[in-house]
């Protein structure tokens, strides 16, 4: 009987003690993104509070430059205010490197996070960042602009937190978000094409 109850005891605990790292990876993606939510409002302290693709290339920004090609130029932009470059890499994200600094080869391969073009502060439900990994009609994205209407059929895939992703908001927020939470956030945009830059 206690042999018995022991392997009904370790059946029951054994997933508990396997899964850690999915449930690390998660909490570690959820502080990157509060750190890179922080960096932009460090970064739009300065200027007149605005986020960097709100601000022309003149004056500091990335408006126009920030696209699909060159999503990682948001957050070069930003080095400053950013403590570390490796923050801009999800620990789940086996398809991107962690850079080790933003002078030397920094570009989109070294990003797990998309850049929100539309994000303001005056909008705090925009998405500003977040985890890339989104499927339409079940096929992955590539890189590139994604512009996503109200009625387009997008889905975390299983490739990082198992159909699950994060978002960080323009308030500075980050959600942990299924699909369903992950639809009706982009309605909350208050937008009817959002656009997303995916590194």
């Amino acid at each position: 009987m206690v042999i018995a109850a022991l392997i009904v005891l370790v059946a029951i605990l054994l997933p508990v003690f396997y899964n850690p790292p999915i449930h690390a990876y998660r909490i570690n993606c959820v502080n990157n993104l509060k750190e890179i939510g922080l960096a932009y409002r460090i970064w739009a302290g300065d200027q007149t509070s605005k986020f960097p693709m709100e601000v022309s290339v003149t004056n500091g920004g990335t408006m126009g430059l920030a696209d699909g090609r060159n999503a990682w130029i948001n957050y070069f932009v930003m080095s400053n205010e950013l403590s570390t470059p490796k923050i801009l890499h999800c620990p789940a994200d086996t398809n991107s490197l962690a850079a080790t600094n933003f002078s030397f080869g920094f570009n989109n391969q070294m990003v797990s996070y998309f850049v929100g073009l539309d994000a303001s502060d005056g909008y705090p439900q925009r998405f500003l960042s977040g985890d890339d990994n989104f499927e339409i009609n079940g096929v992955p994205i590539k890189f590139g602009l994604l512009e996503i209407s109200s009625n387009t059929s997008i889905a975390w895939s299983a490739a990082r937190h198992k159909w699950v992703g994060n978002i960080l908001l323009a308030d500075g927020s980050v959600q942990m978000a299924n699909n369903p939470v992950l639809t009706n956030a982009l309605h909350q945009t208050g937008l009817a094409t959002n656009r997303l830059a995916i590194p």
